[in-house]
Order: structure tokens, then sequence, then C-alpha cells
């Protein structure tokens, strides 16, 4: 079974505990109103799904019930990191040093 560490209970748990939310760092625009069906479908629906690294959202649906980010291989499903909701997201070069 994959264990994952949550950032803010600070233990691994089963991954049966918690629920994958997408892409991580999504930058909602403010004129959602205003945008064509075609934008607005590709920004709503239309997401990366990168052979590698993946920086994702997820939440501990089963413990704290909080959101955290997380790097993870979508080849190994190894998570490489796991940070608090509202800290950066990694670095270019942070990235490619955990591909490494």
């Amino acid at each position: 079974m994959l264990l994952i560490h949550c950032p803010y209970c600070e233990e691994d748990r089963p991954e049966l505990e918690f629920a994958n939310a997408g892409e991580a760092h999504i930058v909602r625009p403010t004129d959602m109103a205003d945008m064509s069906d075609e934008d607005f479908e590709k920004m709503f629906f239309i997401r990366e799904n990168p052979k590698g690294l993946s920086v994702e959202r997820w939440r501990h649906a089963h413990g704290c019930g909080r959101f955290f980010n997380c790097v993870r291989s979508t080849i190994s499903d190894k998570f490489l990191k796991v940070y608090k909701a509202g800290e950066p997201r990694p670095t270019d070069k942070e990235l490619a040093e955990m591909q490494k």
C-alpha cells in the first residue's frame, strides 16, 4: 500500500485516506463571465497530464481534512515532496533536481 505524508498531521498514512484534487497552483481568471465557451472549457476542464513529475493538490479526506500540495511522479507514483497549501510551487530548477 502506498503511504502518503500529510504535512499537517506530520504522519505517513495509507493512500485510502487521501483524495486527489487535481492540478495544483491553478489561477482562476477574475473575468469568467466574459470568457468564450471555448476558453472557459480550457480553463475549467483541460489540465496538464505529464509523463513524469506532476504538481498536484491532495486532501487528507479521512484524516485532518486539509488540502496540501505535492510533487508526484506519474511514472512511479512516488511522492517526491509534500507541502502545505499556500506555500510556493517548487521552481523549475527544483523540479529538475527532483527528476534526477
